[in-house]
């Protein structure tokens, strides 16, 4: 697949949320329209961005906390799912392993801002505060502290799936456990890890 990710229009713009004269790949489905970017039809990958924007900038939104960041944490998403779509072997649904992108990108991103040490001002909104919510700079740290809180077994699948980027089947053949089994243990770690990260979040305020 060659690069041409500049001539796809970005989420959230004109070009992509405006109504299109024409839009033939919009009755088929996610995979399909994966396989014929994947043909060199970047117009099947901008249906993809039209029908899928909306989650991805909710994701990337819980994760930022602030709109402008979060809809350039949305672009970067789409132009890295552009550029990996190749390696999506369909173990899961297209919306699955877009939001396993999202979530990349934006710990990317706010781990190099924690790196960095940035203070981001919030500026010219009347309805948000003139520093970003509590917490939202310390999400890398409140994260890897709450991985690091689940036992070993579920620490280690989370990390794997979301920050490896690896597929169900990979790490069900590495520990040696059908892929059910290993479906039900994720179940468990995300219901343990989000307990533990609305712990977290309300006790730093």
């Amino acid at each position: 697949m060659t690069d041409t990710t500049e001539s796809i229009p970005a989420p959230g713009t004109a070009a992509a949320a405006g109504p299109a004269p024409t839009r033939p790949h919009a009755a088929l489905d996610d995979m399909d329209l994966v396989r014929l970017t994947l043909d060199g039809e970047t117009e099947a990958f901008s249906e993809l961005a039209r029908r899928h924007e909306t989650i991805v900038y909710n994701v990337a939104y819980r994760f930022m906390r602030d709109g402008a960041a979060a809809e350039d944490m949305a672009q970067e998403a789409f132009i890295k799912a552009f550029r990996l779509l190749k390696s999506f072997r369909g173990d899961s649904k297209f919306s699955t392993w877009l939001y396993r992108v999202t979530c990349t990108v934006c710990l990317t991103e706010l781990n190099r801002r924690k790196r960095r040490r940035e203070v981001h001002l919030v500026e010219g909104s009347p309805d948000l505060p003139t520093v970003p919510p509590a917490g939202a700079d310390d999400m890398p740290e409140i994260v890897r502290r709450c991985v690091e809180s689940l036992p070993g077994r579920y620490a280690n699948i989370i990390t794997q799936y979301y920050l490896k980027e690896r597929s169900y089947r990979e790490i069900a053949n590495d520990l040696g456990v059908p892929a059910g089994t290993l479906k039900t243990w994720m179940f468990r770690a995300r219901k343990q890890l989000r307990k533990r990260m609305e712990k977290e979040l309300c006790t730093d305020g």
